[in-house]
């Protein structure tokens, strides 16, 4: 979700995000997440992301030059990785020869990914 303020309206966020604010706190399928009370507005309508991503596990980055803010998925809900095993990777390398990751198993390996847009 990206945002101009790190207040914003608690619909909002729910359209946005999957997650239900609800009084128990923030609910997503069977996960609900207790809430502190410097999360929500007193009226309820509003949230304080800042406060929302450390409870929910979302990274929240800022980006000053154009004054957005954007909350990632959180990680309560099994989207972060669970090892750091890379799946397998076959490309070809400088001779067109296949190369796999898997033939490095045992290494120290850094990937480093890069798109053009």
């Amino acid at each position: 979700m990206l945002a101009t303020s790190l207040d914003v309206e608690t619909s909002a966020y729910e359209a946005a995000s999957g997650w239900h604010i609800r009084p128990e706190g923030a609910c997503k399928g069977d996960v609900c997440v207790p809430l502190p009370d410097d999360v929500r507005s007193e009226g309820g309508d509003r949230l304080r992301l800042d406060k929302l991503a450390e409870r929910i596990g979302a990274p929240l980055v800022h980006d000053e030059e154009r004054g957005l803010y954007a909350i990632g998925p959180s990680t309560t809900t099994g989207r972060a990785l669970t090892t750091a095993e890379a799946p397998e990777l076959e490309l070809p390398d400088l001779d067109g020869n296949p190369f796999r990751l898997s033939s490095l198993r045992g290494q120290k390996v850094l990937l480093v990914a890069w798109a053009s847009w």
